[in-house]
């Protein structure tokens, strides 16, 4: 019997202390090791971040922003006409003339973006039924279509569009 009680005094002051109110010393966070330093460079030596080669600046849009022209492939026709107006503000608009077709005007409108850095640009155009168009930046005068992947065309005709004042 005398084990009985001694177990049921025991549950019943583990369930009280349960109960009580943290003290302030177990309110207190535990202690840390403060990390130890990192070794000093030696005074000669140049510090890291001027060592370090400087990231590429980043692609300014705006800047690149303009009207691009030229004759792409077709694959009915003798070639498309196209003028591609990259505006400023990340809207465009697209002229397309299929040469030798009735009927062979299109415009297309939309928004670009410059992906990868500068080293894309990417027609989302407002037409939904129409897929995002993807190209190549050659040069800051001259774009290049890419498929639809965004890989180049593996092609000897041109397809690159240049900047027009």
């Amino acid at each position: 019997m005398n084990r009985k009680l001694l177990a049921l005094a025991c549950l019943a002051a583990l369930a009280l202390s349960a109960c009580n109110k943290p003290t302030e010393a177990s309110k207190a966070p535990a202690e840390t090791t403060p990390a130890p330093e990192a070794p000093q460079a030696p005074a000669s030596a140049p510090p890291a971040a001027e060592a370090a080669p400087a990231a590429p600046a980043a692609f300014d849009a705006a800047a690149f922003a303009g009207t691009f022209s030229g004759t792409l492939p077709c694959a009915d026709c003798s070639g498309i006409d196209t003028k591609l107006e990259l505006k400023a503000d990340g809207s465009y608009a697209l002229d397309e003339s299929y040469q030798g077709k009735k009927d062979g005007n299109f415009k297309g409108d939309g928004t670009w973006t410059a992906e990868e850095n500068g080293k894309r640009v990417r027609l989302d155009p407002n037409s939904k039924s129409d897929d995002d168009r993807l190209f190549e930046i050659a040069s800051k005068d001259e774009i290049r279509m890419l498929d639809t992947e965004g890989k180049p065309i593996e092609s000897q005709l041109n397809y690159s569009l240049k900047r027009t004042p």
